[in-house]
């Protein structure tokens, strides 16, 4: 499968090969990284860091990698392209609305108070100094989403008579979730700022994979099983999951 790998030839991409296939402009949207263990030349999408990543063996021949890029050089350019037309970066701030769940959610600054983080009604109150408000409420949106995705991991997995090792949240950026044959789950912190049909659709798709390690129709009838409006979840993280990355905290 390694075919196109060429052992003379070290790392020496330079933005200046880019630029001859792409352009300037195009070039300038794509990051070339090595991965010692990637065996083939793939493209993802980082809406986080605004920019289009190319994924490449260590060894890959500079002719493969010049025919690749040329080949989706309309798929790097649609994708850039949408890139641009995301709403910038948001901070969090006193006085900033957030969704939780489809739930909106006014950030409030309670600075003399003790309390830590909490929540009454619409309102989510953040105390001690203003400078550190925003890693606050990142501390507590993390501890949340996993409290309410273990919940609902837990519950699907009943459903379909398997058991969850473990449920952990990460900042990642290329996938909403995994999960491995120990049946640990791992999924994204940022789907309590989705739709709970959403959260609940990436959930379902995980916990579907205790029973089938693959994408086979049967996994997908059980994906159905747990969510039936599994389609129009996809369909809103397509349209826009990459706005989910664009919350700073």
């Amino acid at each position: 499968m390694a075919w196109f790998l060429n052992s003379s030839k070290p790392d020496w991409l330079t933005p200046d090969w880019l630029s001859e296939i792409l352009g300037s402009d195009l070039a300038a949207r794509l990051s070339v990284r090595s991965h010692p263990r990637a065996r083939r030349v793939s493209l993802r999408v980082d809406s986080q860091a605004g920019v289009i990543v190319l994924v490449r063996p260590r060894r890959a021949s500079e002719k493969f990698i010049a025919a690749f890029v040329a080949e989706k050089k309309s798929w790097i350019a649609k994708h850039a392209a949408q890139l641009d037309a995301l709403p910038g970066e948001t901070s969090v701030a006193d006085g900033m609305t957030i969704s939780l769940f489809g739930e909106a959610v006014t950030v409030r600054h309670a600075g003399q108070s003790r309390a830590g983080v909490w929540r009454e009604g619409d309102i989510l109150y953040v105390s001690g100094r203003a400078e550190h408000l925003a890693r606050r409420v990142r501390d507590w949106l993390k501890a949340e989403a996993r409290r309410e995705l273990t919940q609902i991991a837990r519950e699907f997995a009943a459903v379909i008579e398997r058991k969850v090792a473990r449920v952990g949240v990460r900042d990642t950026r290329s996938r909403w979730g995994s999960c491995n044959a120990k049946g640990e789950i791992s999924l994204s912190w940022r789907l309590i700022l989705a739709p709970a049909d959403v959260a609940r659709y990436v959930v379902a798709h995980e916990v579907s994979h205790l029973k089938h390690l693959d994408h086979s129709p049967a996994f997908w009838r059980t994906v159905a099983e747990l969510c039936p409006g599994r389609e129009n979840a996809r369909a809103w993280l397509k349209r826009n999951g990459a706005a989910l990355h664009r919350v700073v905290v």
